[in-house]
């Protein structure tokens, strides 16, 4: 059935795909022509096949129906959709490699809130299993802004609560289940034996599912094929509102995880997720791990777990992340790339062969497995460590400092700033760049700034504006970037960097450490006194 339609204002995809509100996806012909321009923008449905699937947000199982249907009526041959329309992220960048599919189209708002009042988003993956490079988000922007119809086939729902094939419009349906391919492949990947018998031996972990996708994945794996006692798991059953809870795995929305893993019959180790599955959060008992430092100690103890007891071919990081990987990388002998944020930059690098391992530090971590980050994969490779090294998360954390030094490390979110003021102190502080160096903010001297621009090592594409760096004399750094993930205002993330060398020094208060960073940090671009802000809304 071919509809006709206008163009929607605002459907340009931002760092992780598009996200809006719940209440504008639902609006008449809004998911339609996003989803029509993503065929028209990517040569067409004719003949191909795709993978669909979500984190169980509100209104994810009508999405996957809208899409099967539009699918059909675009000629699609094929769609593989998970059961009840769930998929993690990263198991549906795997779902798309396993079954050669030309896409992927995944229903999530990641770590944002769910419910009709909350966050819904849309992302296309490539055949790659990645996210969508530049190139194809712009393609599709561009459609999204001349489109006058769409297609879709006039048919009764798929029952995406049977496993199995199942037909609409002509179009194979093949509902599956969500976990067990992904399970599949994380058993190769990791010594399930040597972590089933730490468990055996009494080690206990919490993994918090924030009431999102992870929790059946997690139940599977940790608990019924590694034998972690039952309820380990916890909030682990999907619900369109996420319980109300934020589906962010950091200090500020998993402070329930927090406050067990400090308390005095806190679990060996403590884990969360996100909406989507792809961020995740470390702690052991009475330490919290921050990302940069988490994806470090991944980088140097990978070659512990069986699918990477060859080496890592090389690292990389996005820009904002800690320097912590990169003096891993060196003692390792191999290359660190260093990319603007957003997982789809390091899609060239994996696929090449110029990087296993990639970090981000908003919680995200990944590997070769896949094409994107993957929570509940940095989690088992954590457990593989642990269980080789038979060692504390406190010991293993304090021992790397003492080899490598400490990069002390937080960003500091404002959120749902009115967009003038947030873009005009971004604006104001990109004017100042070039006239910083040499220059002495808060007792600090400017030794580099710049806008960060990346030039990818494989296809020579070229992004600019992804960050404002101002590098001080002692190698510490402030960056600043307006963030691509939000649906409302603007939000300003203000990233704080100081490198300790030890063995003096390692075990400061991260914000007390990074006292002087954060005064020169305001001083150079006055965010409280432009913003009216007393201070950032959330602080990892």
């Amino acid at each position: 059935m071919r509809v006709t339609c206008r163009p929607n204002d605002g459907q340009k995809p931002g760092t992780s795909g598009l996200r809006k509100k719940t209440k504008v996806f639902i609006s008449e012909g809004y998911l339609e022509t996003f989803i029509q321009s993503i065929f028209d923008a990517t040569g067409g449905a004719e003949g191909k096949t795709y993978v669909v699937g979500g984190d169980g947000r509100y209104f994810n199982d009508r999405a996957a129906q809208v899409i099967l249907k539009m699918a059909a009526a675009n000629g699609a041959k094929r769609v593989i959709v998970g059961q009840n329309a769930l998929l993690s992220t990263p198991a549906a960048s795997h779902l798309i490699r396993l079954n050669g599919a030309d896409g992927g189209i995944i229903l999530s708002a990641s770590h944002n809130p769910g419910g009709l009042e909350a966050d819904f988003g849309v992302k296309f993956n490539t055949a790659n299993g990645g996210p969508a490079p530049e190139a194809v988000t712009e393609a599709i922007h561009a459609r999204t802004m001349a489109i006058e119809e769409f297609f879709i086939a006039d048919e009764a729902d798929v029952n995406l609560s049977r496993i199995g094939e199942q037909e609409v419009g002509g179009m194979e349906v093949s509902v599956i289940d969500p976990v067990a391919d992904y399970a599949a492949l994380m058993a190769g990947l990791f010594d399930f034996a040597s972590i089933r018998a730490m468990f055996a031996r009494g080690f206990r972990m919490r993994f918090d599912a924030m009431c999102a996708v992870t929790g059946p994945y997690a139940r599977e794996i940790l608990e019924n094929r590694l034998g972690a006692a039952p309820g380990t798991v916890v909030n682990a059953e999907p619900l369109p509102d996420f319980g109300g809870m934020h589906p962010d795995p950091n200090p500020t929305w998993a402070h329930d995880l927090v406050e067990r893993m400090s308390g005095p019959q806190a679990p060996d180790l403590g884990a969360a997720s996100d909406g989507d599955g792809d961020r995740h959060m470390i702690l052991g008992r009475g330490i919290y791990v921050a990302p940069s430092d988490g994806f470090a100690v991944l980088a140097a103890n990978a070659h512990l777990a069986p699918g990477y007891r060859n080496g890592l071919k090389g690292v990389a990081r996005s820009m904002p992340t800690s320097t912590a990987v990169d003096r891993v990388a060196a003692a390792l002998g191999i290359g660190c790339h260093e990319t603007p944020t957003g997982w789809k930059f390091f899609g060239n690098l994996l696929d090449s062969g110029r990087a296993t391992l990639c970090g981000e530090e908003s919680f995200g971590a990944g590997s070769d497995h896949v094409r994107e980050k993957d929570g509940l994969w940095a989690v088992l490779l954590w457990l593989n460590i642990l269980a080789e090294r038979n060692e504390s998360v406190a010991e293993i954390l304090n021992k790397h400092w003492r080899r490598y030094g400490r990069n002390y490390y937080s960003r500091h979110d404002y959120e749902a700033l009115p967009s003038e003021a947030a873009e005009a102190v971004i604006a104001t502080l990109r004017a100042r760049l070039a006239e910083l160096p040499g220059q002495e903010v808060a007792g600090l001297t400017v030794a580099a700034a710049d806008d960060f621009t990346y030039a990818d090592p494989v296809d020579g594409s070229v992004s600019r504006g992804q960050g404002l760096r101002v590098v001080f004399n002692d190698g510490s750094r402030v960056v600043l970037r307006l963030s691509g993930t939000g649906t409302e205002g603007a939000t300003i993330r203000l990233y704080l960097e100081r490198y300790v060398a030890g063995p003096d020094g390692l075990g400061q208060d991260v914000q007390i450490a990074l006292a002087p960073v954060i005064e020169a940090a305001e001083e150079l671009a006055e965010i409280r006194s432009r913003t009216g802000r007393a201070g950032p809304d959330v602080i990892t």
